[in-house]
């Protein structure tokens, strides 16, 4: 059913393109490399600004050597995002599209903040899929690679349904076998959003202040970026209107209850289930 439901983090490309004009952005980073979505037209960008897109994905998809040959200044770092920020730095831009779970996202965010203020360059972050399901509920590629005290009951089999905190077995939006869910959504570390938060949170403490527009639409896409950047008022002013945006959060919704129904039809056609009347 994947190609009824639009998830890739390409559907925002307008607007995040614009950003990386307004930042002037050149090194950009994608973490979880989309070579036929977004890590394309970054690279186009990167190519037609004088930068460098680095790709990071320790388990890229089928035919992403064949496109990095075909797109040679493209860099790739074949290993967890963890371990590939030793080898960065630079960097104008981030996208963060990897594993969705609070532990991986928190420490990334923790890693990119580190190398921006080591370059003395502003912070700015774009991370996919901050709205339902991931952004109050773990999701693992690798579990077995997160801290046992960071990683939250999970299981393969679960699926997750709307307004619904526990995952229902062989029901509802699941990886079936690609990924795991935590089998409880919300609570503390737990979550793409939730990480967002602590980071956020954190920082504050330290002094530093960043905004962050949350776009709700397509998984969500939560923009972070440093306010005393130069470019950080226009970058405002860009991305308001779509911040929280009512009419879109309820076009996501009903959007993602369509297709869970979708599912639903299709798990009682396999099941030899008689159709259920409306």
């Amino acid at each position: 059913m994947t190609e009824l439901l639009i998830h890739s983090m390409s559907e925002f490309s307008d607007l995040i393109l614009r950003m990386l004009e307004l930042a002037d952005a050149r090194e950009i980073v994608e973490i979880g490399a989309e070579y036929g979505g977004m890590s394309n037209i970054l690279a186009k960008y990167c190519f037609t600004h004088g930068g460098r897109l680095t790709s990071i994905d320790p388990n890229p998809k089928p035919g992403f050597e064949e496109w990095l040959m075909a797109n040679p200044p493209v860099r790739h770092l074949k290993m967890p995002s963890i371990r590939a920020f030793a080898a960065l730095d630079g960097i104008d831009a981030w996208i963060i599209d990897g594993d969705h779970n609070w532990y991986t996202v928190y420490h990334e965010l923790i890693e990119a903040e580190t190398i921006s203020r080591r370059d003395s360059k502003p912070l700015l972050v774009f991370l996919h899929d901050i709205a339902w399901p991931c952004g109050r509920r773990d999701a693992y590629y690798a579990p077995e690679q997160i801290p046992p005290e960071y990683r939250q009951a999970h299981c393969y089999e679960g699926g997750a349904r709307i307004g619904e905190s526990f995952l229902t077995t062989g029901r509802g939006f699941r990886g079936l076998g690609q990924f795991a869910f935590a089998k409880t959504e919300g609570g503390p570390r737990n979550g793409v959003l939730t990480a967002v938060e602590d980071f956020m949170a954190g920082r504050y403490q330290d002094g530093r202040e960043f905004g962050f527009a949350e776009i709700p639409a397509v998984f969500g896409l939560g923009i972070l970026f440093d306010l005393d950047a130069p470019w950080s008022n226009p970058l405002s002013e860009l991305v308001l209107p779509f911040h929280q945006n009512r009419l879109l959060r309820s076009l996501e919704e009903n959007r993602l209850c369509n297709y869970l129904r979708v599912v639903e039809m299709q798990d009682d056609a396999r099941a030899g289930c008689p159709k259920q009347d409306e």
